[in-house]
């Protein structure tokens, strides 16, 4: 029997798919419909989730681990309100409630969100470090040690998918007249490149710039399952 794990916060399942390669079963639970979600789904509230989530044989019990990526608008650099302004009410931060959530589960936990965000200890994983065409970096926390490669310094050529949309990288045309500065150009790319780079095949471009590349939680996976069978 495979061992189990709670996506929470799952979105489209990009998280759910990397975890799927390295020998989970997932189960996401997510307060909005996921059409596209790839494995088993729940709807609901993820901090409500261990309230009433389980049609599940054995309840939280009949879990190994748990994935949670909490909404990361509260600290993503594209968004102004996390940079020492007054809160943004529209984007709680649910970091602080998701870990205590997690710690009172005793389950082996990770949580994903945005450099900015208040992790602890975080590990940083870079798109481009795995040989991936997407530059995405994204923390992770996790209650068991994590080993990561170091990101590779994006010499390599990449895309960047956020905002609904995906674009290449930056390239200077040449200088504004009076060389007061550069003429920048990030050229629109197809969604078909973004899916290519971020190694995802199913997604829409909205769901598409909010994911996780499945390389990522994979990596993480296999770590996860060897430490659980050390464990067992």
């Amino acid at each position: 029997m495979k061992p189990r794990l709670l996506d929470l916060y799952c979105g489209a399942g990009g998280a759910a798919m990397g975890y799927h390669r390295a020998g989970f079963e997932v189960v996401g639970v997510d307060i909005a419909p996921q059409p596209r979600y790839p494995f088993g789904f729940v709807q609901g509230d993820a901090l409500e989730a261990f309230d009433w989530v389980w049609p599940y044989p054995g309840g939280l019990n009949g879990f190994d681990a748990i994935h949670a990526s909490p909404p990361c608008q509260a600290h993503t650099v594209a968004n102004g309100a996390w940079r020492g302004r007054l809160p943004d009410d529209r984007h709680p931060d649910l970091i602080g409630q998701t870990r205590a959530l997690l710690r009172k589960a005793g389950l082996p936990y990770v949580i994903e969100n945005v450099p900015g965000a208040p992790l602890i200890d975080p590990v940083t994983i870079c798109g481009t470090a795995l040989g991936l065409g997407v530059k995405r970096h994204r923390l992770f926390e996790c209650s068991l040690p994590l080993l990561v490669p170091p990101c590779s310094g994006h010499e390599r050529d990449y895309v960047i998918c956020f905002g609904g949309g995906v674009r290449g990288r930056t390239h200077q045309l040449g200088r504004t007249p009076g060389n007061t500065g550069p003429i920048l150009r990030r050229p629109t790319l197809s969604l078909e490149r973004g899916r290519e780079a971020m190694g995802i095949d199913w997604m829409d471009r909205v769901e598409l710039s909010q994911a996780i590349p499945p390389a990522y939680t994979e990596l993480i996976g296999h770590q996860l399952l060897q430490q659980l069978k050390a464990a067992a």
